[in-house]
């Protein structure tokens, strides 16, 4: 195992009426901005639910944040913050709300030109304006982690920050979300959670024996989940198990002591990009052929994934690999997730050479838990995926 630091700060309140308790949470004097989508929080009752529990302080609402966060409607809520000289922002929504609130949370006190350059250059942030959430749909694990992914649809770029400036300061998990929630974003929830856990556990063995097994525990909840949530939202104890998965997916735990991939979200976000498609089936889409290309470099993790997750002893290491990439794929589609680029849009070539050049323009020589897949590779990855 390698060495590590793990420190994380986010205080998580889990339950149900936990909105209740923001009061407690934020400080007594802060002038907080409000922010959320596209107001499903209203037909669900969230709403009004965080209205009554933050009735002592002066709040400001900022409404209209999408799916991939659009910087250009973040430079709009940046511009409130600073004109109402706000001091605490509470992120109701899902990651994306909550993605676009740790941009807002950095670029509230960033001293620069503009505040696209925290992106471009990956500025890491050490102090951000402070926030909390209150999580709306489980997926992307943001509510307890410092990492954000952030859109702008101008440049057709979606890219990543993150700092330790950037843990909310809590957040309210309540089950009870989940039964207003469409199949479709709950599919994608356990799809893309399922996918964070991957991408830190499909590497190669580095005898780091207790975060396999973490690794492994969070993705046969999913699976055993999966079909209990899907056949009925309001079964509170998979939804429970659902929006704890999600959180432990991507809350800094098992990527401690050992090496990462995250090459599948690389190539995911430009075909989010490109082509706006949502980022879980972006993973869906391109994680057989990312790990059928890699094979001999991670055959003997996806045989011990095989055999301790899927169940399946029989066959050398190679076939246990190839036959634990279909359980996976199979799984995907067993949510009514497609997998092939071609099941989305119609005009799918030259997609792989358009990502490939992105990467080589960014100047990134290599990617993967190696550093070693180059655009080349991407290039040829993505095409595996049409």
């Amino acid at each position: 195992m390698n060495n590590f630091e793990l420190q994380n700060p986010t205080k998580i309140l889990f339950g149900k009426n936990q909105i209740d308790k923001i009061e407690n949470e934020i400080p007594k004097d802060a002038k907080i901005l409000f922010l959320y989508g596209g107001g499903s929080i209203k037909r669900n009752g969230i709403y009004e639910q965080v209205t009554a529990a933050l009735s002592k302080f002066q709040v400001v609402e900022f409404s209209g944040i999408p799916a991939n966060p659009e910087y250009e409607t973040l430079l709009k809520a940046l511009k409130v913050i600073k004109e109402e000289k706000i001091t605490f922002l509470l992120a109701v929504g899902g990651g994306s709300v909550i993605d676009g609130t740790k941009f807002l949370s950095a670029a509230a006190l960033y001293k620069g030109d503009t505040p696209w350059v925290i992106l471009a250059k990956n500025i890491r942030t050490e102090i951000g304006m402070p926030f909390g959430t209150v999580l709306t749909l489980p997926a992307t694990g943001s509510e307890m982690n410092s990492g954000a992914v952030v859109t702008r649809s101008e440049t057709k770029e979606k890219l990543a920050m993150g700092g330790e400036g950037l843990f909310p300061q809590f957040s309210i998990l309540d089950p009870q979300v989940v039964y207003s929630i469409p199949q479709r974003q709950i599919a994608n929830g356990l799809a893309d959670s399922f996918t964070h856990v991957l991408e830190q556990y499909m590497t190669y063995p580095i005898d780091a024996a207790l975060q396999d097994r973490f690794a492994e525990s969070i993705m046969q909840t999913i699976i055993e989940t999966a079909p209990k949530i899907l056949a009925d939202t309001t079964n509170y104890k998979a939804a429970a198990n659902f929006m704890w998965c999600c959180t432990m997916a991507l809350n800094g735990l098992i990527q401690k002591g050992v090496p990462n991939d995250w090459a599948i979200h690389a190539m995911g976000h430009e075909l989010t990009a490109l082509y706006g498609i949502d980022h879980a089936r972006t993973l869906a889409i391109l994680t057989k052929s990312h790990y059928l290309y890699n094979l001999e470099t991670k055959k003997e993790k996806l045989a011990q994934y095989a055999e301790r997750v899927w169940n399946i002893t029989e066959g050398s290491i190679t076939e246990k690999a190839k036959a634990g990439i279909e359980k996976t794929e199979a799984f995907f589609h067993s949510m009514q997730i497609d997998t092939k680029l071609s099941d989305y849009i119609d005009d799918y070539k030259g997609t792989a050479q358009t990502i490939a050049k992105t990467f080589m323009k960014r100047g990134w020589k290599g990617i993967g838990e190696h550093g070693t897949l180059t655009p080349n590779d991407v290039e040829k990855i993505v095409e595996m995926s049409y």
